[in-house]
């Protein structure tokens, strides 16, 4: 979409959601006892209802007409994701035009547009889709060379494998919750290294992980790889993600399977999944993979595998008046990309399907006010975070806020994807 597109809806120039964005959400109106869900797109600090444009009939392209007022009239994304890109492309074109300064239909129709638009304040957000499954990945090499730093030295900071496949995890799914829920502190067993034995306490070193997910468009069989040049047409949106993290926890559990309940206890997404289209503007040469190269199956012709996205933290605690920005990072840091992390979860054969999730993990670029969680902030809590307050920090305390943000600059306007939040509560 052209930079210079203008809807008739105002918004200011650093909205995030602006005509050149057009991100998917579920949500219900407030004012609905029924708390019925439905789907829509954020202009500006409007919602507009796509179940309403259906019913009317506007949605006439070949690839989504047959089908736009069963998907918009379901409670999640997932039929709508199962569509692929021709649909997609054709609801966005749709779309923009409706909201466009130029067109008539929507905007001089006052009856239609008082029962499509409301208010984003009049709303509440939910799930953008049914997550059958979640993976999360660790893909950053910076956060993994500062990890390996920190628990096996400067010689042995990247595991054997790391430079030749994007490694991950299968994560809990029904733990995803959409912005704003309440974090509750973990309990678990930990051991010291000095204990004799494990306790069961509450979670001590409780950190955040600033990461982005990847909502899974049309899916693959069973038995199928999804190859590197088909990446794309599987992939339908992103979101932020937070992938709260118990560190004393996961240093007694995780071996020799990995992370379980240090992990499993919630994971929060921002609820608007900003689309591949609207981030294709903001491409960027991902990092060199030549020494070694990775495998056939892995290797990318398309360099622009990556995504100027500019990333934010902000901390509030509640002493602060006001959240305190503890890192800044971007997405284009990623060793591993999006394209890569899908086609290796596939090469076994195994199926995604519509609405699954991807995170990236970890998000650090190079620097330390680049560093995307606590752990290597801190550097393992040797080194507090002092907040403006004059408080300090190594991990999160009870009633800590955390905000992540981000969004990609564009000529006169950004797109966004409205902020992930959470704040602490005491364990039960």
């Amino acid at each position: 979409m052209e930079a210079s597109a203008r809807s008739f809806i105002s918004y200011p120039e650093d909205s995030d959601f602006p005509i050149q964005n057009l991100p998917y959400g579920v949500f219900y109106r407030n004012s609905d006892a029924t708390k019925k869900p439905t789907i829509g797109v954020a202009i500006g600090d409007q919602v507009l209802d796509l179940a309403v444009i259906a019913q009317a009939g506007l949605f006439d392209g070949p690839a989504i007409k047959d089908h736009a007022i069963n998907v918009f009239a379901q409670g999640t994304l997932n039929g709508f994701m199962a569509l692929g890109k021709a649909a997609w492309s054709e609801a966005r074109k749709t779309i923009a035009r409706l909201l466009s300064a130029d067109e008539a239909r929507l905007r001089d129709d006052a009856d239609l547009r008082a029962a499509a638009l409301v208010a984003q304040s009049d709303v509440t957000m939910l799930l953008p889709a049914n997550i059958g499954d979640y993976t999360d990945f660790y893909s950053s090499r910076e956060h993994a060379t500062n990890v390996g730093i920190m628990f096996r030295g400067k010689d042995n900071a990247l595991q054997p494998n790391w430079l030749h496949l994007p490694v991950g995890y299968h994560g809990r799914s029904s733990s995803i919750m959409p912005s704003g829920t309440p974090v509750r502190r973990p309990l678990g067993q930990t051991k010291g290294p000095d204990d004799a034995a494990p306790s069961f306490t509450p979670c001590r070193l409780l950190d955040f992980e600033l990461e982005m997910g990847l909502f899974v468009g049309p899916g693959n069989a069973l038995g199928d790889r999804v190859p590197i040049d088909d990446a794309e047409n599987h992939m339908f949106g992103v979101v932020l993600l937070n992938d709260w993290s118990a560190r004393d926890i996961q240093a007694w559990e995780y071996v020799p399977l990995g992370p379980f309940t240090a992990k499993n206890f919630i994971s929060t997404i921002s609820p608007w999944v900003v689309t591949l289209e609207a981030l294709e503007p903001f491409r960027v040469q991902s990092p060199k993979q030549d020494e070694p190269k990775p495998l056939p199956y892995l290797q990318d012709e398309n360099s622009k595998a990556g995504y100027d996205i500019q990333l934010e933290v902000a901390l509030k605690s509640p002493k602060a008046s006001a959240p305190q920005v503890i890192s800044r990072s971007n997405f284009k840091y990623m060793y591993w990309t999006m394209k890569q992390q899908l086609v290796h979860h596939t090469v076994t054969g195994c199926n995604l399907r519509p609405g699954d999730l991807l995170g990236s993990g970890t998000i650090s670029g190079p620097t330390p006010d680049s560093y995307g969680s606590l752990l290597e902030i801190t550097w393992r809590g040797s080194k507090p975070l002092t907040l403006e307050t004059g408080e300090e920090r190594k991990f999160l305390l009870d009633g800590d806020s955390l905000t992540l943000s981000g969004y990609c600059q564009g000529e006169g306007y950004r797109v966004g994807f409205g902020p992930c939040v959470g704040t602490i509560l005491p364990h039960n």
